[in-house]
């Protein structure tokens, strides 16, 4: 059956009124409008592109029709609690059902659930899976209450993807328990492979495709070799982003502790973030980042996950990810508001080789090994790319760059502006000579001795480089002696990583010592060709200043005097608010809302009515007080 059509203008009312927005944005209101009349959806969109949006809007279109309440599978605590904040902000009775309530608070929005008083419920799959909220969703279906489904982050239903949920695989019984309820999956990152796996899993075959452009304008891209790591990324948060909200993604939980007691000790308020903390500390360290400004949080993968704070500035890798897929969730984090942000990262040999040990030592079948290997390559070929990395970013996922752009046409681009090849386009070398020199002295060492040897030492007797442990195995007689002098180390480490990724060498052992595979012979016989880019000389810089206070940061749009003064006032207020309603600030209002009442200084409700992301129910609570603020501040 087809879906029923909605009223025209019903979805854009809500909109304006309810979220304080004049209008939608790429594909928000083909998929509103779908969902709203019944149909079933598969939707992935990027962070940031405003996915809420796109089952918030129907569900309350679906419970003004009389068709109930619809229910939000969501994976983490802390985003259903921003999300229902943000909904009671804007006058949408929402609640959530997790772990966090003590029976009488669960009980209490059961019977709120029951009578048909909620717009939106949100919870965990594994308590949607219980025989008990079965039993309540039976209820609600039997008196036609039950309006819809929404499944987000709904990658976690496919092993093949980045962040696989057991609990996730029993959602079909959604499907099968209540076939007359319409579904939708959201999800910001899933690959052809994974959106297969989405449709298979969760049943949803007849449900229509809505897939918008993955690119993130505003996110520049910057990926460099690894030099002394952590003192790269102090140069990278005190030369761009002092005072500024970001995450750093470390690889073990030891890396996360050590790197954010430096930042701290460096006077950059930091906080660590991983699975071996309790509860509480994870809760607290949390919640601090998402009310507090200015702070950096350094995490393992299991920070970050639906969290809704719309100004990080930045998202930093220390350590390679394990995929494309697991690279963009992450670095999508950053610039949910739209405004300039950064994805920086720092990736060595090291990384390469650890990645792919793991693949090779998981107890999954070969098949799936060999998915992950590919996978791991392409990140690689992202690292290692000379040319534009939104180009590649995009093409991962099937997107040719430019095709969308309605300045463009369907002419696809080359070249975006907004990333470190484009921005300063690195020099090339062919690597293939230097390839086959390294590969024949891996050959030397076991034809002389019978051993295996490290990255380290290989490049040292390349170089020619006259140490202890050469003299003590007699290598500086080998005819590979030297014959890479002309090379530099960096460069040498770059033709490493490549031969490793692509199969022709391989680690093994405790020490990763290098081993030949059966392709290396075809790089030998020269029918392999590396085209690598030249490493950039790391600037060597003393201590600079330490970090201003996130106060000082300027406003993100651009402001004259007055209204950088009104901006600044406009903040203390909401932070006031904020605390008042136990609520990050952000969800009182986002700072380029604030910024363009500073700038337009609107002197009536009706003329604050008209800034994005006021609405009818925040005009009511704020509207006065902050016309009063920019009277004090005129």
């Amino acid at each position: 059956m087809s879906p029923a059509p909605v009223e025209a203008d019903a979805a854009q009312q809500v909109l304006h009124e309810v979220f304080g927005y004049t209008a939608f944005r790429g594909r928000q209101r083909e998929i509103v409008e779908h969902v709203a009349a019944g149909g079933d959806a598969l939707v992935l969109m990027p962070t940031g592109g405003g996915k809420s949006l796109c089952y918030q809007v129907p569900a309350i279109l679906r419970h003004r029709a009389g068709q109930g309440v619809t229910v939000v599978v969501s994976p983490l605590i802390a985003l259903m609690h921003d999300q229902v904040g943000a909904l009671d902000e804007v006058g949408v009775p929402a609640a959530f059902l997790n772990s966090t309530l003590d029976g009488d608070e669960a009980r209490r929005i059961e019977r709120e659930l029951l009578a048909g008083r909620l717009v939106l419920l949100y919870a965990a799959p594994e308590r949607i899976l219980t025989p008990r909220f079965l039993a309540m969703l039976e209820s609600l279906a039997e008196r036609d209450r039950l309006a819809l489904f929404a499944i987000d982050e709904a990658h976690c239903v496919s092993q093949w993807g980045h962040d696989f949920r057991e609990e996730y695989l029993g959602l079909s019984a959604l499907h099968e328990r209540f076939p007359q309820v319409p579904r939708m999956a959201l999800t910001a990152t899933a690959d052809a492979h994974t959106r297969e796996d989405i449709v298979a899993r969760l049943k949803l075959e007849d449900a229509r495709r809505f897939v918008s452009s993955f690119d993130r304008p505003n996110i520049r891209y910057t990926i460099v070799e690894k030099d002394e790591p952590k003192r790269q990324l102090l140069r990278f948060l005190r030369d761009e982003h002092e005072g500024d909200a970001g995450i750093v993604y470390c690889q073990s939980r030891k890396k996360v502790e050590d790197t954010a007691a430096w930042l701290s000790d460096e006077g950059i308020p930091a906080l660590p973030y991983h699975a071996g903390l309790d509860a509480e500390t994870r809760r607290r360290h949390q919640d601090r980042f998402l009310r507090e400004d200015g702070l950096v949080m350094v995490a393992t993968i299991a920070f970050g996950m639906g969290i809704d704070k719309p100004d990080v500035r930045f998202v930093a890798h220390l350590d390679l990810p394990k995929n494309i897929e697991a690279y963009y969730q992450e670095t999508g984090r950053a610039g949910r508001d739209g405004l300039p942000a950064d994805a920086w990262m720092t990736y060595g040999l090291a990384d390469v080789v650890n990645q792919r040990r793991m693949i090779d030592d998981g107890e999954a079948d070969e098949e799936f090994k060999h998915l992950q290997r590919g996978k791991l390559d392409a990140l690689l070929a992202l690292a290692e790319a000379h040319d534009c990395r939104r180009v590649r970013l995009l093409g991962y996922f099937g997107e040719r760059y430019g095709e969308g752009d309605e300045h463009a046409g369907a002419v696809p681009r080359l070249r975006c502006g907004n990333c470190d090849n484009c921005l300063a386009p690195p020099a090339t070398w062919d690597a293939t000579e230097a390839a086959r020199k390294a590969l024949s002295c891996v050959y030397r060492f076991r034809q002389q001795g019978g051993q295996r040897f490290g990255a380290g030492h290989l490049v040292d007797v390349l170089r020619g480089k006259q140490t202890d442990k050469v003299a003590q195995y007699g290598h500086e007689t080998l005819s590979t002696f030297g014959i890479g002098a002309d090379v530099a180390e960096t460069q040498w480490r770059g033709v490493l990583r490549q031969l490793i990724a692509l199969g022709h060498l391989r680690t093994e052992g405790e020490f990763n010592t290098l081993e030949l595979t059966a392709s290396a012979r075809e790089v030998l016989r020269g029918e392999v060709q590396l085209l690598l880019r030249v490493p950039a000389e790391t600037p060597r810089r003393g201590r600079t200043t330490r970090t201003r206070a996130s106060a000082d940061k300027p406003p993100p749009l651009p402001l004259d005097e007055a209204a950088t003064a009104r901006f600044t006032a406009l903040k203390a207020w909401r932070g006031e608010v904020a605390r008042e309603h136990n609520v990050p600030a952000y969800v009182v209002f986002h700072d380029a809302t604030l910024a363009e009442m500073a700038r337009e200084r609107p002197a009536s409700l009706d003329e604050l009515a008209t800034i994005s992301g006021v609405g009818t129910k925040k005009l009511e609570a704020y509207g006065e007080e902050i016309l009063r603020v920019l009277r004090q501040d005129a």
